[in-house]
């Protein structure tokens, strides 16, 4: 928890804030009976700050992506009955065949 996630946690805060500002706001023109024209500067200004805090927590927070290896043989074991489906090339091209893994047969195992 360092400066980005508490820059986050305030314009959170900030744009709460302007929500709540902006209804009030609105209550007070309906009990003036006055036409709703605009919102006023400081409820602007903190709707600018807070989504400039928040989008800069949002690009700052998550920290570093990293590399996704998987399996690539039960990956691709997966993916290929579904392969034509996925891919725009292969239309009017036969897949090449399934072939699916040897896998022994548990019932023949010798029992402990």
């Amino acid at each position: 928890m360092g400066v980005d996630f508490t820059v986050s946690v305030f314009g959170v805060l900030i744009l709460a804030h302007a929500a709540y500002s902006t209804v009030q706001y609105r209550g007070l023109l309906k009990i003036t009976e006055e036409e709703f024209s605009g919102l006023p500067m400081d409820v602007m200004v903190e709707l600018i700050l807070g989504s400039i805090f928040c989008m800069w927590a949002a690009r700052t927070v998550p920290g570093k992506f990293l590399l996704i290896h998987p399996n690539l043989g039960n990956f691709l074991s997966f993916l290929r009955p579904i392969c034509p489906l996925l891919l725009d090339s292969s239309r009017g091209v036969l897949p090449p065949p399934l072939v699916l893994p040897h896998v022994p047969d548990q019932s023949s195992a010798p029992t402990s």
